[in-house]
Order: structure tokens, then C-alpha cells, then sequence
């Protein structure tokens, strides 16, 4: 099932679980950092790509004075949705947007946001042109990415887990797509082709996962990411059940009671 068409597929109650375990599990952070680098710039105009239930959104709009016009865009529609739902604590303008054929004009601007969305871009040199493209000159894009999946223990663990489960198909959702896109080379030269020709600033940040109990993590990537479309293509009305194999794994590594683990991200900055 490599490359599943299953990957960008966020419906259902996914955005609503997404939401509720995976943003604090392991966006705060990262959506927290992200503001705060865009708060220390002198911007009129913010594009945010990929911008899912809004994590990073919200705390865009909480740093950024209501001078700065924040737009805000995801492909998929039901994330988006929960997104306008939770809100802000000012007006951001929602739009449903692909990344590799963005619906504005040139050199519209300032800067241009995504977390953790690059990843899934399929064609990732275009969706790079496509923001260099909206960019005003001098304008910047900062983007994170997860950094590969054994540095991001959760997610390794739960991985690890199901393959034991489906030994002749385990589902790599996970170590696939969200830990996909590490190299750092191949960053630099997708910005490349993208037409970036600055060199850009690529740092890595490390943060600790902590849950109240092993079943939390288990259930925000089985029930919470379209690993869970995964599980239920090899055995239908099992998700439970995997839910339960994932639990145990994360116990067997990290203990019983609250549980604490890495994760790692890449954060690139790059000037038009």
C-alpha cells in the first residue's frame, strides 16, 4: 500500500479525534514556536498552507497584532470545518485550498506558513514554486516537518506495534508520510527547484510527548490520522482491537501510568 491514496484522506470523525489527542500531544509546541518566529517579523499579510484543525492558526492569531491579515488554507474541507468551528480569537479568513495550485495573485504575501502539511504535498518542488510564486519579494516561508520516525517515539512505538498485528502488510502510514519528508538535502534542493535561491535556515527541534496514560498516544494516531483507515482496509471492524496491540506497546516501552516520549521536528526558513 505504498503511497495509499488513503494518506490525505481526513474525514469522518478523524478531525474531531485529531483535534482532541494529537494537537496537544505533539503540535503545541511546535504551532507555539512557529507563531513566535512569525511575531518577531515585520508583516502585513500571512498565508497559512495546510493549515488542518487550526493549531498553528490559533496561535497565529494570538501573536500576531490584528493589523496582519491572516489567511488561512487546507485542501481537505472537514478539517477545515473544525477548524472555523474552534475559531480564533480574531477574524482569520478560512479558504479551501490546494497547496500546488494556490488561488492567488503573484507576490501577495509577506510571508507564507505551514506546519507540518509538507509532507503531505505530492508534488512537493510545485507547492514550493506555488508559495515563492504568492511571495512578495523579500518575503519568507517557514515550514516544519517531522524529523524520521524512530526520533518520535510515539509514533515509532505504535508503528512497531502493528506490525505484529499485520505481519504481511503492516500499515506504514506513519513512518510513510508524517516521517517521510527528514532529509534535509532533499529539502534544500525541492526549495531549489522551487525557485527559492537564498539558502534556507533549517533547525532541528526536540520536545517531550507526555499523555496521562498509554491509551492516549495509542488512540491519537489509531483513531486520530488516516493511519486509521489503514487498520480498518486490512481488518475491517479490528480497530479496536489495534487500538488495544498499540496501547500495550507503548506500555511495554514506556511503563504503566503517564507516559513521557521524544519528538523531533525539522523548522525551515527561506527568503524569496
Amino acid at each position: 500500500m505504498e503511497n495509499a491514496a488513503s494518506d490525505k484522506v481526513f474525514a469522518g470523525s478523524i478531525p474531531e479525534l485529531y483535534d482532541e489527542y494529537l494537537v496537544p500531544l505533539i503540535f503545541e509546541p511546535y504551532a507555539a514556536d512557529l507563531a513566535h518566529r512569525l511575531a518577531a517579523m515585520n508583516i502585513a499579510r500571512v498565508l497559512e498552507l495546510a493549515a488542518g484543525t487550526g493549531v498553528a492558526t490559533r496561535a497565529i492569531a494570538a501573536a500576531l497584532p490584528s493589523s496582519v491579515t491572516i489567511v488561512a488554507t487546507d485542501l481537505n474541507q472537514p478539517m477545515l470545518d473544525h477548524a472555523m468551528r474552534l475559531g480564533t480569537r480574531r477574524p482569520v479568513d478560512w479558504q479551501q485550498a490546494d497547496a500546488l495550485d494556490l488561488p492567488f495573485a503573484d507576490k501577495t504575501f509577506d510571508a507564507v506558513v505551514c506546519q507540518f502539511g509538507a509532507m503531505f504535498f505530492p508534488d512537493k518542488r510545485k507547492a514550493f514554486a506555488e508559495a515563492r510564486r504568492v511571495l512578495a519579494p523579500g518575503g519568507t516561508l517557514i515550514f516544519s516537518v517531522w524529523d524520521r520516525i524512530e526520533d518520535n517515539e510515539f509514533a515509532d512505538a505504535v508503528t512497531s506495534a502493528l506490525a505484529e498485528v499485520f505481519p504481511d502488510d503492516p500499515p506504514r502510514f506513519l513512518a510513510r508520510t508524517p516521517h517521510g519528508y527528514f532529509d534535509v538535502e532533499d529539502i534544500r534542493r525541492d526549495l531549489a527547484d522551487g525557485g527559492f535561491d537564498h539558502t534556507p535556515h533549517i533547525t532541528t527541534i526536540a520536545a517531550r510527548s507526555r499523555a496521562a496514560r498509554s491509551d492516549i498516544p495509542a488512540t491519537a494516531y489509531c483513531h486520530g490520522t488516516p493511519l486509521r483507515n489503514e487498520i480498518e482496509a486490512r481488518s475491517p471492524g479490528h480497530l479496536a482491537q489495534a487500538t488495544a496491540v498499540a496501547t500495550a506497546g507503548i506500555t511495554k516501552r514506556f511503563g504503566e501510568g503517564p507516559v513521557d516520549g521524544k519528538i523531533q521536528a525539522h523548522v525551515v526558513t527561506v527568503r524569496a
